[in-house]
């Protein structure tokens, strides 16, 4: 009973925290922010279409940015909380820091007065939960061994789907408002919040961080470190040669490393999917915040149903085939949006007012969340096959890095496409482009991993 109650602590932290993404830097305050930050510089005296892509721009910049700050502390963390035998207060700390600056969000109103402070707290929340993502993660090894590892990882991203899918419904119906100042229910926002001054969609960040608060307790409640407490001081000096003895690892272990090299590009191409989907939505379709709600929740749906279908895959077949299956839809997913607009599918011309695209992007929507979840619950699985139990939060940490070593990459070429051709469409072309260089690497990749190499 108490091993059953660990593993429902571990996937319950995935339930706390996937509204930080999926309400936060997906569905509503993503694009709530660049609505906000492209009427901020229209008023000061932009183009339409050169404020829209300065708006994506500068989200870019803000992902960037924090993509390198994940990227360059994992490693020392993970070897940190190694050597010292504790994760839990890590997580902890993280946590707190995480609920902090998604309450703090409430402070962006529609004149955009506060866009930048706004942009640093969601950005610094967005590391603090990546970061204690990153250490939970090195957890999994601990849990059960052989089939079950992929098992439980797609259990547990399937449970955090949910949870996206719930607090986002929620969002919709009672608090984001439309053009109108409407819910989806076609009501003003709840407890008396002012439309008008956009209180129903700032609500967001707040509701994010109620959110973590109450459904991370389990977690606290019933998972516990397993590993022995250092009796010494842990120096830096033993963190640089426990850094450079793992460094040393996969310099000779062909297949981590190219794993790691796979997963830095296709993770980096689909985060970038997930930042600028609903940038995307709403910049070139145009779509409100409930619109791209609505998207949010038939891909977090697909998501929750395809990872959980995703983790039996695994344990049946092994992680490289699910993630193999997942890349290839992905880049599928990637040309056709390049390729639409409102007025056209691949260059040929649609009717005036077509549905086409909305009906077209929907679809899109299902796949990111169905590949997307399966991807992500596949590779820390595959991760688990090349890990030491023993340094597993360090070996984590170098798969975080690789999957922020380039998080710099996606959306600074997203940024600059976008700033060149002056086309927000233009602008995702690299992703495709990620997708594709990772597929070849996968190909040195050992199905079973080579954690006894």
């Amino acid at each position: 009973m108490a091993t059953k109650r660990r593993i429902w602590g571990w996937m319950i932290f995935d339930l706390a925290q996937q509204p930080y993404a999926t309400l936060g830097l997906t569905f509503i305050f993503g694009p709530y922010f660049a609505a906000v930050a492209t009427a901020r510089f229209a008023r000061e005296g932009l183009d339409p279409g050169l404020a829209d892509a300065r708006a994506q721009s500068l989200w870019a910049s803000g992902q960037t940015v924090a993509g390198l700050v994940i990227a360059f502390s994992a490693p020392v963390l993970g070897a940190l909380a190694d050597a010292s035998g504790r994760r839990m207060p890590w997580i902890a700390g993280f946590s707190v820091i995480t609920v902090i600056c998604a309450a703090a969000l409430w402070v962006l109103e529609p004149d955009g007065a506060m866009l930048i402070p706004a942009l640093v707290l969601f950005f610094a929340g967005f590391v603090a939960a990546e970061s204690a993502t990153n250490v939970n993660n090195a957890l999994l090894p601990s849990l059960a061994t052989g089939p079950m590892i992929g098992r439980i990882s797609g259990s547990g991203a399937a449970l955090g789907y949910w949870g996206g899918v719930v607090s986002l419904i929620l969002v919709l119906l009672l608090f984001a408002e439309n053009a109108a100042g409407v819910t989806l229910l076609g009501r003003p926002p709840a407890f008396g919040l002012d439309p008008e001054a956009r209180e129903g969609t700032r609500a967001t960040g707040p509701i994010i961080a109620a959110w973590y608060a109450v459904f991370i307790i389990p977690f606290f409640a019933w998972v516990r470190d397993t590993g022995p407490v250092a009796r010494a001081p842990v120096t830096p000096g033993v963190i640089a040669a426990r850094l450079v003895e793992t460094l040393r690892d996969v310099a000779r272990r062909p297949s981590l490393a190219a794993f790691l090299g796979a997963s830095m590009l296709y993770r980096d191409a689909l985060a970038a999917i997930y930042a600028f989907g609903g940038l995307y939505a709403t910049l070139v379709l145009g779509w409100s915040v409930v619109q791209i709600g609505v998207f949010g929740i038939i891909g977090a749906i697909a998501a929750a149903v395809l990872t959980y279908a995703g983790g039996r895959a695994d344990a049946r077949l092994g992680p490289k085939p699910v993630i193999h299956a997942s890349v290839w839809v992905l880049i599928g997913v990637s040309v056709l949006v390049v390729s639409m607009s409102r007025d056209s599918l691949f260059g040929v011309a649609l009717a005036p007012g077509s549905r086409l695209p909305d009906i077209l992007f929907y679809l899109c929507g299902a796949l990111i969340g169905g590949a997307g979840g399966a991807l992500y619950a596949a590779s820390r699985s595959l991760m688990v096959r090349h890990a030491d139990p023993a340094r597993a939060t360090e070996t984590f940490g170098l798969f975080a890095l690789s999957g922020r070593a380039t998080a710099f990459l996606a959306p600074m070429t997203i940024g600059l496409a976008t700033w060149m051709s002056g086309s927000t469409r233009a602008g995702l072309i690299p992703v495709i482009l990620l997708f594709a260089i990772a597929l070849f690497l996968l190909r040195w990749v050992d199905k079973n991993g080579d954690r006894a190499a």
